[in-house]
């Protein structure tokens, strides 16, 4: 199955417009096929609410990124080539267009070979594309699972290098914590990041300055489970199901601790989802 599909002619919430220009589209009405199976580091534990200036419900429309076209391969050794951002486009993202019936899934902390693979093969089953939010030294002691996630199509982001408070640090760890991420994951994947995460949600002036210099946007999310407290299954699926709505950005967790709760939810809530007519999206690669 692919998990590229979309049925022609359907407009890209992230861009906009038609597509990329890329060739590849970004959503996915996948089919439902099985039903549910039955102290962690520094997780997502801030869960920022919107502001005030961007609630939740908002209708957001994202430009395109740089397309894969502009990015270098991983071993040409060129310097990648970074969008310039408007001030309006490094604002944080919160929703998506609420006019479409589509979700955008959200995987932070990662990668972690205990947790990823299974997400994947899950993700794989419906056919669906996420963005994953990977810490750059998790992404550097496991490479090739880096790779696989950008190889099964789905959107690769910076989370920062160690998952640091970003308002306690310097501007020039701020910049080390977003440069180094990038440049990993552009070396080990061939592909620019075009999309940032502060943990916690919790962006500083500094940081949303330096993402835009990087060529990145800011994604936040409008659907907060709480699994990084892992809180039971049940609880995590209830609190998704409840508060999910055309345009959501719902927030997972595959590393930081065990996270045998978040997947044993997506197993459970995805089929529902689907049930329910919804589709799911990623930035456009």
């Amino acid at each position: 199955m692919s998990l590229l599909g979309v049925a022609a002619g359907c407009r890209s919430p992230w861009s906009g417009g038609e597509g990329d220009g890329s060739g590849a589209t970004d959503a996915v009405a996948p089919s439902a096929p099985a039903g549910p199976e039955g102290a962690p580091g520094a997780p997502d534990a801030a869960s920022a609410a919107p502001p005030a200036s961007a609630p939740t419900g908002t209708p957001f429309t994202v430009p395109s990124p740089v397309p894969p076209s502009a990015a270098p391969s991983a071993a040409s050794g060129t310097v990648p080539v970074r969008r310039v951002l408007t001030e309006a486009e490094a604002k944080p993202v919160y929703d998506l267009d609420p006019a479409r019936r589509v979700v955008a899934l959200t995987i932070d902390d990662g990668p972690d070979p205990r947790h990823t693979p299974t997400v994947l093969a899950m993700f794989e089953q419906y056919g669906i594309r996420a963005t994953f939010f990977l810490i750059g030294e998790n992404a550097v002691e496991h490479p090739a699972l880096v790779r696989e996630i950008a190889d099964r199509g789905h959107h690769i982001a910076n989370h920062t290098w160690t998952h640091p408070e970003l308002r306690h640090l310097s501007e020039a760890k701020v910049r080390d914590e977003l440069e180094r991420t990038s440049d990993l994951l552009q070396r080990t994947t061939g592909r620019q990041p075009t999309w940032f995460r502060a943990p916690g949600g919790d962006w500083s002036t500094a940081s949303l300055r330096i993402a835009a210099d990087l060529g990145m946007r800011n994604m936040a999310w409008s659907v907060d489970p709480r699994d990084w407290a892992r809180p039971g299954t049940s609880a995590i699926i209830d609190r998704v199901l409840k508060n999910v709505r055309p345009g959501s950005i719902v927030l997972n967790h595959d590393g930081g601790g065990d996270r045998s709760q978040t997947v044993a939810a997506l197993k459970a809530y995805l089929p529902v989802l689907i049930d329910s007519g919804y589709s799911f999206t990623a930035p456009p690669n």
